[in-house]
């Protein structure tokens, strides 16, 4: 984008960078949109001169005009230009009815081709709105007229395809009714849309990645922190972690590829100091329905003193789980129920790299807060997360700490590792690691909330409400490898970037199972587009319907598909940079 200013300091962390990094986590409290529509209108949305700011339109009925358009936006102290649907960040939350069909005309005022994706929705392939594989994308001028039958209902939300444009403002919630009885029974019904911002241009961000992959990640192993493992753990085991860390050129801090360093973290739009309000009576079934938009982030969610029963997962009901956290990969939705009693309540999606957070309120009237956590300690990477189940048998060890094994342990592990970290060659120089016993367990929360002693959800904890769309025993069977090189920067499938791959092809109606092998350090939430993933467990039992599915590090994750959407799709990692350095393919179903 245009009239942006990078920062082109690449050295450590300067007084001048710890500062912006503080504005950075907090933003301003009237941060948000200045003017919309820059050669059509000038209205005033989120002013900080005067605090005021709203939240996205709603629209309802079965024909929608969207348009994309310039817009200035100020969320740290600074003006940039962002891209704005309809005049805001997020666009309009869209409702829609199960069994109608909705006609979406989308009018392109920027100059270049943009697009938008309906996450989540079974619809053709050529109203998908990926650019290069459904249709080409919109021109500058042009209107494009999305329409198809809605045939399922809750929680979704669309954002452009095209470049970084969804890390500049475009993306929005889609709330679909049931076609008869709703069945999660609420008296307030309120959309959490995380998201991020950075005032730097995203393809330099990107470049700068391209060039140091780590450039961004500030929590390195620290002299202090050595000498505390010392103290924890006696000086051979605080040695040996770090030289088998050294060995494999791995960063046990590799949680996140940016972070608030440069980037800005948002609820429905509003910075943390906004503090974005959502409004209830005590004693009221509050529904959130938490969208993860963000470009590059896992969030970790939490209401304290407030525990949140998730009833459906990526649009699907699930069997109500109560739990006191959860983390959201980049295009999961969760929706939760609150019963609050108090009259403020704070809504807190902390990063994975804890380096900042996004910030709401659930109050009982506009101007409440409550107490904002502290943000914890990022935690290193697991020797389970590195490798997997590094015994090699038939039982995982991710739930163990192999952080604070002792010598004995590390040394054996260590060896172990480096063998695997360089028996790269079956995928060639795009892969820098290669994980030979991957983790099968669906019961690990994940680094930074394993051993919590607060409920925290996991993957295996989530059942759909009435069992699987397709009873029939998958006819093949396919495996893809999640594989990447940090210090390249460069993510693929089966170590081929997307413009070196060939498609994935399906039959029409046929149910296969599907392996996904991540063979990196890092969480990837993968999207297929046009199909439903049936999860399954280790005996392929099914446990719940996704659209995005993430899969940990070292880990792989089984589930089932049923071919039933003709023609050409997508599948890559929702993590936007991973996506564009490689980690996408296209689908055909024939």
């Amino acid at each position: 984008m245009k009239g942006r200013q990078p920062s082109h300091n690449l050295s450590g962390l300067t007084s001048s960078m710890m500062k912006s990094r503080r504005r950075f986590v907090q933003g301003l409290a009237g941060g948000g949109i200045l003017s919309a529509g820059l050669a059509s209108s000038s209205f005033v949305f989120g002013n900080p001169a005067t605090s005021t700011v709203r939240r996205p339109e709603e629209l309802r009925g079965r024909v929608f005009n969207l348009f994309i358009d310039e817009t200035i936006v100020n969320f740290t102290g600074s003006e940039h230009r962002a891209t704005a649907i309809n005049g805001s960040i997020p666009g309009p939350t869209l409702r829609w009815k199960e069994g109608e069909e909705v006609t979406i005309n989308v009018t392109n005022r920027l100059k270049e081709r943009t697009s938008l994706h309906w996450h989540g929705m079974i619809l053709p392939f050529n109203m998908d709105g990926v650019p290069g594989i459904s249709f080409p994308g919109i021109a500058p001028g042009e209107t494009f007229q999305y329409r198809f039958k809605v045939q399922q209902s809750g929680t979704y939300w669309y954002h452009s395809h095209s470049a970084f444009q969804e890390m500049t403002g475009m993306y929005g919630a889609i709330i679909i009714e049931p076609a008869s009885v709703e069945h999660i029974q609420a008296d307030q019904d309120h959309v959490i849309m995380l998201s991020e911002w950075t005032d730097e241009d995203p393809f330099y961000v990107f470049q700068k990645l391209k060039t140091m992959g780590h450039l961004y990640n500030f929590n390195q192993p620290t002299l202090p922190g050595l000498i505390r493992d010392i103290a924890e753990r006696g000086l051979g085991a605080a040695v040996s972690k770090r030289d088998m860390f050294n060995s494999m050129r791995m960063k046990p801090t590799d949680l996140a590829d940016l972070s608030a360093e440069t980037l800005t973290y948002l609820v429905n739009g509003i910075t943390p100091a906004g503090n974005d309000t959502s409004l209830f009576e005590k004693g009221q079934r509050v529904r959130l329905r938490i969208i993860n938009a963000a470009g590059n982030t896992f969030f970790d969610v939490r209401i304290p003193d407030l525990p949140m029963t998730v009833v459906q997962v990526d649009g699907m009901n699930v069997e109500p789980v109560t739990v006191d956290e959860l983390r959201l990969g980049a295009g999961e939705t969760y929706d939760v129920v609150v019963t609050p009693t108090e009259d403020a309540y704070t809504i807190f999606a902390e990063t994975m790299d804890r380096t900042g957070f996004a910030r709401g309120t659930l109050a009982t009237r506009p101007g409440l807060t409550a107490p904002v956590p502290e943000r914890r300690t990022a935690q290193w990477l697991s020797m389970a997360d590195m490798m997997g189940n590094m015994s090699g048998g038939d039982h995982d060890m991710a739930g163990m700490n192999h952080g604070s094994d002792d010598n004995g342990d590390m040394q054996m592990s260590m060896g172990n590792s480096v063998r695997s970290r360089h028996a790269t060659s079956e995928f060639g120089p795009s892969t820098d690691m290669r994980v030979d016993f991957p983790r099968t367990n669906l019961d690990d929360p994940g680094v930074g909330l394993r051993g919590a002693s607060h409920r925290v959800l996991a993957l295996a904890d989530l059942r759909s409400l009435h069992g699987p769309f397709d009873d029939r025993e998958p006819d093949r069977e396919i495996e893809l490898h999640l594989t990447g090189n940090m210090e390249r920067y460069s993510w693929s499938i089966d170590g081929l970037e997307y413009g070196n791959s060939t498609p994935i092809h399906f039959r029409h109606g046929e149910r296969l199972r599907v392996h996904l092998h991540n063979d990196t350090m890092m969480t990837h939430p993968m999207h297929l587009h046009g199909m439903w993933s049936d999860i399954e467990d280790e005996n392929g039992n099914f446990l719940v319907r996704r659209h995005t599915v993430p899969v940990q590090p070292a880990q792989r994750v089984s589930f089932s598909v049923t071919a039933d959407a003709l023609g050409r799709w997508v599948w890559h990692c929702h993590l936007l940079f991973h996506m564009d350095a490689g980690m996408f393919r296209e689908v055909v179903v024939v």
